[in-house]
């Protein structure tokens, strides 16, 4: 095959979601129908013994959410799709859209009960920001919910896009007996079962009197009406205007029982994009030019803890990527090789020879990488957009057993390579700090140090605000600013001067008292 050809048979996407919309549950049942696991395994339950594929960590099983995001590549007929399974919980957004920045699509979960929520709304302004084409999946149909119509207003008004129903539900709830597909003109009846697919009827058009026979009369004549006010005020579909992220076709299923999901993934696979061309400071890169580049949007510490190894995800943007080919690490110069290049299956990795754009490869870390770092066949290039944001939240961590300190060190290290918390120096006690933007970083962070380094650590309280860097053409200036602000200055792991403002109101002081500096709330400046 050639470039252009593997090229246009990939599809590179992420799911999100609020929590417990189905998101994980939605993500094992496209890899069952791609044939990559053969049987579904759970997010919460007693019954399957098995938990979700994407859910690997401990913490992931026992707490039944996902905490951080997940790599699957599987084929499905003539393409080959790459998943990317990311955090719900608004504690671990910064994973997703730093995710967000590595995929051509993406597929939103809602769920039918509770309709577009707070992190929803959040993670389709970074789409709207990328012009990223989106789908919109309606979950939980064989649960009460609210009106399909209901719930296409509220994704319209909420969300900012318009929306085209390309499948249709007939009933929900305990009623819900199937889902009237749109965009193939079929008839897709529900049985629930968790790990079968349902039966499909093949039929000509609506007005097929088989319909009547499959859903009884009442409802196909309710399904007729429907579909002629669906007709009537949404605009026929259009791809080019899906592909410019201007609307956001959308299916209503349910992921626990494996319904509704075949059709989301047929029509996905024709209509969403192909790798696309990648801004970079430079110029914009093209999928299909000869010369290789790809940037690290994750690194992921103890993917096997048996090996205490980190892992770089890199998203190729452009050539061929090789096994054991020269390639050059733009932030340090380095001309690197990688003996042991990986692709995913959530936890399980095997080597791989060759990868193409829109492909995420794994590559071994032995702590020369860093988010946002930029490998290329020569060029000197650089992509932008992976940010740490201001954390919100502030501990210092203490070691809790003397015996560790090594371990807890290396811990620590490891896991803020990761970009999931951040840790600050302070220049007045040279205690360390750890900033989040969650509580719940807090608890994992603890959990990890314990169960994956063998390390203690305890967390005391620290009244801050907030976080910013601080820059500053003025020498004299940034020196008095120190001064002043001694107590409160700290540096983080690059040696940047870091401003911890304790109340809104002193940082508001400190740029109005001294205009000459510069005050950061991201680390990309």
């Amino acid at each position: 095959m050639s470039l252009k050809d593997e090229i246009a048979r990939r599809r590179t996407f992420a799911i999100i979601s609020h929590p417990d919309a189905g998101k994980t549950t939605l993500t094992e049942k496209l890899l069952l129908f791609g044939g990559a696991i053969h049987v579904a395994g759970a997010v919460k339950s007693n019954k399957i013994k098995k938990t979700a594929t994407s859910d690997w960590m401990e913490i992931e099983k026992q707490r039944g959410i996902s905490v951080a995001t997940s790599v699957m590549g599987f084929n499905y007929g003539d393409y080959k799709i790459n998943i990317l399974d990311t955090p719900g919980h608004q504690d671990f957004a910064e994973d997703t859209y730093r995710t967000l920045t590595a995929v051509d699509s993406v597929i939103i979960v809602v769920d039918v009960a509770k309709g577009v929520e707070r992190q929803t709304r959040k993670l389709m302004e970074v789409c709207r920001m990328r012009n990223t084409p989106v789908i919109i999946f309606v979950n939980k149909l064989d649960r009460e919910g609210r009106d399909p119509f209901d719930i296409l207003d509220e994704l319209e008004s909420e969300l900012k896009i318009k929306v085209r129903p390309l499948s249709w539900p007939i009933n929900i709830g305990e009623k819900f007996k199937g889902v009237y597909n749109i965009f193939e003109h079929s008839l897709d009846l529900f049985t629930p079962d968790k790990q079968r697919v349902s039966e499909r009827v093949e039929i000509d058009s609506v007005d097929d009197p088989r319909i009547d026979e499959a859903v009884g009369e009442t409802d196909a004549s309710k399904l007729r009406e429907d579909l002629e006010l669906i007709e009537g005020v949404y605009p026929e579909f259009n791809v080019d205007e899906y592909l410019k992220g201007q609307v956001a076709p959308v299916f209503f299923g349910s992921a626990l029982n494996t319904f509704g999901v075949k059709e989301l993934l047929d029509c996905f696979v024709k209509i969403a994009p192909a790798p696309r061309p990648t801004q970079s400071e430079e110029r914009i890169i093209n999928p299909d030019e000869d010369g290789f580049s790809g940037f690290v949007f994750k690194i992921h510490a103890n993917m096997d803890p048996n090996h205490r190894s980190c892992i770089a995800f890199v998203k190729i943007c452009s050539g061929k990527f090789e096994r054991n080919a020269p390639y050059k690490q733009i932030r340090t110069g380095k001309t690197l090789k990688f003996a042991a290049p990986t692709a995913f299956m959530a936890q399980k990795k095997n080597v791989v020879d060759e990868a193409y754009p829109g492909d995420i490869v794994g590559i071994p870390d032995t702590g020369n990488f860093k988010i946002g770092d930029t490998l290329t066949s020569g060029e000197n290039l650089h992509f932008k957009g992976l940010p740490s944001f201001s954390p919100e939240m502030f501990k210092y961590i203490e070691n809790a057993d003397p015996m560790k300190s090594k371990q807890l060190d290396k811990g620590i290290q490891q896991l803020m390579d990761e970009g999931v918390a951040q840790l600050f120096t302070n220049q007045f006690n040279g205690r360390r700090i750890i900033g989040t933007v969650g509580q719940l970083q807090f608890e994992v962070i603890q959990y990890r140090l314990e169960h994956e380094y063998g390390a203690q650590c305890r967390w005391e309280p620290i009244s801050l605000y907030k976080a910013c860097w601080i820059e500053s053409d003025d020498a004299e200036a940034l020196a008095a600013f120190k001064k002043r602000k001694f107590q409160f200055m700290a540096t983080d792991r690059e040696g940047r001067d870091v401003f911890l403002a304790d109340s809104g109101y002193v940082l508001q002081m400190a740029q109005n008292d001294f205009p000459k500096i510069r005050f950061h709330f991201t680390s990309e400046f």
